[in-house]
């Protein structure tokens, strides 16, 4: 057999059918759905008088429009709670399981999933949002879907897909002390662009990926679709399974040990030949923050806003437009920029180990007068593990509202939004307009530099104010 990546051999352990022309039909192992795609996709199941092909393969959970209000109900922010009352009918007449709010299970899609071991190495894992591509962190094909895909895995389990091209990006060497996989993700978007992955699978390999605990390696990989790549994938090794073994719906016994033995081979082999490869040297990644409207308009905190007249036509125009709306100066430092909102939250960095490095920094001091700042714990579980350690304790000390798990102000679907014109330090995934709300400004950067701002009140560099 001709040497495989990664990618390819996920790809051939799916395939129902050779389709022809690069198209091929796969087996979809896990299918999660979510309060905003999940009801338009089990209604129109319903309406074409057709039933689930199997439910045991499908997960529900509401994070995208649930209040993160500390006490909330189901009706804290009314129109999501119409989307729950319809989700939770609707997994019900289907025998879906759904993890509610309370529920250990309950939380954002793309924590939730790898935690409760609903997400395994090797799997093929669907959803009907982007960051799908998180799951890759520990090995396994995930990508999201649209809504009429996503009826037809639910009708059949399967889905017709294209090949894409096989891209290794290596990242060399090691990482700087205090430097995150959120720093060395948008790095690499700031030096390959965000199209840099279109149309390709994109494996994460080198030294400094290697050496990246598990709950980082989701955090590279929720940033995979930010390069344009449906997917991204890390191969699962020593670590991966060390972290799966033992979760709720990991296998047991003979059957986890088996299932290591076969996820075990899951690595690209010596001598495969990808379409496409860049590499990364980790050692020269800084703290990295964004300082415009898209995720690869990055800065090194202790660097310099760009300055338009250095490029060139549309790309000139572009950044002027960019500096415009974030009302900043070219040519100054990003550090001192002052700030109005921190969110400590999202799918890209809301685990127990974000919430860690977060603390870490504020423990002992004070949110800065006129900054409000929200931790928002990814799922249940991860709220009860941090408050068992006291986290929330040390973030309520410092000023810091304590939230209820959810996606919350990553995308403000549920009305929790930046107001117009305040500027926000944000741990999440996307920085376009009005994406935290209309006129919102936002910074995507690190726990830890977001935990930072917080404290100085503006954008700082965290070395300093230690």
């Amino acid at each position: 057999m001709n040497a495989r990546t990664l990618f390819d051999k996920l790809w051939d352990m799916h395939v129902v059918r050779d389709l022809g022309d690069g198209w091929s039909l796969l087996h979809i192992d896990r299918h999660i759905l979510h309060d905003l795609s999940g009801p338009p996709a089990l209604l129109d199941v319903a309406a074409r008088g057709l039933r689930l092909h199997d439910p045991s393969l499908v997960f529900a959970t509401v994070d995208h429009a649930i209040s993160s209000q500390p006490g909330r109900t189901g009706m804290s922010f009314e129109p999501g709670g119409r989307l729950r009352t319809t989700l939770r009918v609707r997994t019900h007449a289907e025998g879906v399981k759904m993890f509610d709010i309370g529920e250990p299970g309950q939380g954002i899609v793309h924590v939730t999933g790898p935690e409760l071991g609903l997400v395994l190495p090797g799997f093929t894992v669907i959803c009907g949002d982007s960051h799908t591509c998180t799951n890759g962190g520990i090995g396994a094909f995930a990508f999201g879907v649209g809504s009429s895909e996503s009826t037809h895995a639910l009708a059949t389990q399967t889905l017709r897909q294209r090949k894409p091209r096989r891209m290794r990006l290596r990242c060399d060497n090691q990482l700087p002390q205090g430097v995150s996989a959120k720093d060395l993700a948008l790095h690499i978007i700031g030096r390959l662009g965000t199209g840099a992955g279109v149309g390709y699978a994109i494996e994460f390999a080198g030294s400094a990926v290697e050496a990246l605990d598990i709950e980082s390696r989701l955090t590279l990989c929720n940033l995979t679709v930010e390069l344009g790549a449906r997917c991204g994938v890390i191969a699962p090794d020593e670590r991966t399974i060390d972290w799966v073994k033992g979760r709720p719906y990991a296998p047991t016994g003979a059957a986890f040990d088996a299932a290591a033995e076969s996820w075990r081979t899951l690595h690209s082999d010596a001598d495969a030949v990808f379409d496409h490869e860049a590499v990364i040297d980790a050692a020269m990644v800084p703290p990295t923050i964004t300082w415009g409207i898209s995720p690869e308009h990055v800065v090194a905190i202790d660097g310099l806003i760009p300055d338009p007249a250095a490029a060139h036509g549309s790309e000139r125009d572009a950044l002027t437009a960019a500096l415009e709306y974030m009302g900043l100066v070219p040519n100054t430092p990003i550090a001192g920029t002052p700030i109005d909102w921190v969110f400590i939250g999202s799918c890209a960095n809301s685990r127990l180990s974000d919430l860690r490095a977060a603390a870490e920094v504020v423990r002992g001091r004070r949110v800065a007068t006129g900054v409000r700042a929200w931790v928002v714990p990814g799922s249940e579980c991860v709220k009860r593990d941090a408050e068992a350690q006291g986290l929330h304790e040390v973030f309520l000390a410092a000023g810091f509202e304590w939230r209820e798990p959810g996606c919350s102000m990553c995308v403000a679907a549920n009305g929790e939004r930046v107001p117009p014109g305040q500027r926000s330090v944000s741990t999440s995934n996307r920085n376009f307009i009005g994406r935290q709300g209309p006129g919102a400004r936002t910074h995507l950067a690190s726990p830890a530099l977001a935990a930072a701002a917080a404290i100085a009140g503006c954008i700082t560099d965290l070395r300093s104010l230690k």
